[in-house]
């Protein structure tokens, strides 16, 4: 297994039920946040941590991903024909020329655990990333490359997490672990969306993953559970027994764009330092409170 983690998974085949009607046509994931899409921040993450191979899980009428990261020769031709070169540059550039972006179809919603099997045949047996572009992450250094830098030094497992209100358990996976360092911890229990009475602690998962190819063998044997969805829980849950798993304390902010609030609260912090128009709109909600 390779020390160096160069493959990222993004699960991107949803249906975006709590966005409807916008997203009966449009994929979530294409939803801007001021004037870029939630899968491209997700890209950008991983980019910037040095990933070179993005896989992409898709479903039906998730088309407009691919066209988002493929080269757009006519609207490239109008905006080099009118001089709009900062625009051309900022359409040329999404993804970088040295990365290679891989689609796989998911044909059925059969879970988070079901979409990351779907990347075996291209990740092989290599320890890979997940992340899953509802959840937007503002930081100085992006999520995953903390998380690889962990990797690289543990050679396990690692789970990004944070501490959530404990009424709100029921809406994510929850682990207890122990302390090794500033950080970090060892995972000795994960439970997929237990009660805040059940709960082992208000630790939660939260959209970034570094996975070893271990946790393919797992989500092969877990069972399905309600709706026929194999949980990626599950499967780490097995995983617990034969090597060790990290929960990593993130350094960031994360916006929960897979929520109308939490989509809102993002768009308002991106949008008051966007450099062409964050002042203005800073402005503007001021006087709005004022």
């Amino acid at each position: 297994m390779k020390a160096k983690i160069s493959k990222a998974v993004f699960p991107v085949a949803g249906m975006g039920s709590r966005f409807l009607p916008a997203t009966k046509a449009s994929p979530k994931e294409m939803m801007p946040i001021v004037d870029k899409p939630l899968i491209q921040y997700a890209v950008e993450e991983a980019v910037a941590a040095g990933i070179t191979d993005l896989i992409f899980i898709t479903g039906r009428n998730k088309r407009a991903i691919e066209d988002h990261f493929d080269k757009a020769y006519e609207v490239e031709a109008e905006l080099s024909a009118r001089g709009k070169h900062e625009l051309l540059a900022a359409v040329q550039d999404i993804v970088p020329k040295t990365v290679n972006c891989i689609y796989i179809r998911q044909a059925e919603p059969l879970g988070l655990g079901h979409a990351v099997l779907c990347a075996q045949p291209v990740v092989n047996d290599e320890a890979f990333a997940v992340i899953l572009a509802d959840d937007l992450i503002d930081s100085e250094q992006p999520v995953v490359g903390q998380m690889t830098s962990v990797f690289e030094e543990q050679r396990c497992s690692v789970l990004g997490v944070e501490e959530v209100p404990r009424e709100q358990t029921q809406q994510y996976g929850i682990v207890s672990s122990e302390s090794l360092t500033r950080g970090v911890g060892r995972i000795s229990a994960i439970v997929e969306k237990p009660s805040p009475e059940s709960a082992p602690s208000n630790l939660a998962v939260v959209g970034r993953y570094v996975l070893t190819p271990r946790i393919f063998h797992h989500l092969q044997r877990v069972s399905a559970g309600a709706g026929g969805e194999i949980q990626l829980t599950d499967a780490i849950a097995a995983l617990l027994a034969e090597e060790p798993v990290l929960a990593y304390r993130f350094r960031g902010t994360r916006y929960d764009c897979g929520s109308k609030l939490g989509y809102l609260q993002a768009t308002i912090a991106f949008g008051r330092r966007h450099t062409e128009i964050g002042a203005a709109f800073e402005d503007y909600l001021k006087r709005l409170y004022s």
